[in-house]
């Protein structure tokens, strides 16, 4: 029974989703001049942001949703045997809680440089994400191959790609196109967490069958 009120909980990354889409496409709207291509998302949420109010406000569900979301995932996996799948998970769902209150205690500040303690600690905490993420995503696509659920390894390896044309974008390309190249990094993120999410719903993390 426990285990079929856990499945509903993977459908809380679906919310998640649709509630970081809302705000990234609807609080420009809210922002005169906002320039997605170069700008990045936090802007839209920023301390002074003329975005701010709505931004936060259509976003409101996004943290919340993705924890509930990959700590239901975290309370399903531990009758798998493979140790970099579940580490893989466990160090996803880290990510999700420093993104959640790093962000929440600093958040971007308008007309404020990136050396300001504010902003410099919204840099530390976007490193850390980047970085749990990733290794997050080697681990899964690994040891979600390993364990036979081959889907979610190649989910995994194709959000890993996106996730690193973030800074790859960033690095070789003008900053006229900075905002086009985070938003892949951003998005392959909370996508990922959906497919968890979705994974959960349907059950593949208690039965741990293999895909053929």
């Amino acid at each position: 029974m426990w285990e079929k009120r856990i499945r509903w909980l993977g459908l809380f990354g679906i919310l998640s989703l649709i509630s970081y889409s809302s705000m990234v496409i609807f609080s420009p709207l809210a922002y005169p001049g906002y320039d997605w291509l170069s700008m990045a998302i936090s802007d839209l949420s920023a301390k002074g942001a003329p975005s701010q109010d709505l931004a936060n406000q259509l976003n409101a569900l996004f943290g919340p949703c993705a924890l509930i979301c990959v700590m239901g995932v975290c309370l399903a996996i531990p009758s798998f045997k493979n140790r970099a799948l579940k580490m893989g998970v466990y160090s996803f769902a880290m990510m999700e809680w420093i993104c959640n209150v790093g962000y929440t205690m600093f958040p971007w500040v308008e007309n404020q440089n990136a050396f300001s303690f504010q902003n410099g600690m919204h840099l530390i905490v976007t490193v850390l994400v980047v970085l749990l993420s990733l290794f997050a995503l080697v681990l899964i696509g690994w040891g979600a191959k390993k364990e036979g659920l081959y889907s979610l390894s190649k989910w995994a390896f194709v959000c890993l790609i996106l996730m690193l044309m973030g800074p790859m974008g960033t690095a070789f390309f003008p900053k006229s196109v900075f905002g086009l190249f985070e938003r892949f990094s951003t998005f392959s993120a909370v996508l990922f967490n959906m497919i968890l999410g979705i994974y959960l719903f349907r059950g593949r993390f208690f039965l741990g069958e293999c895909e053929h």
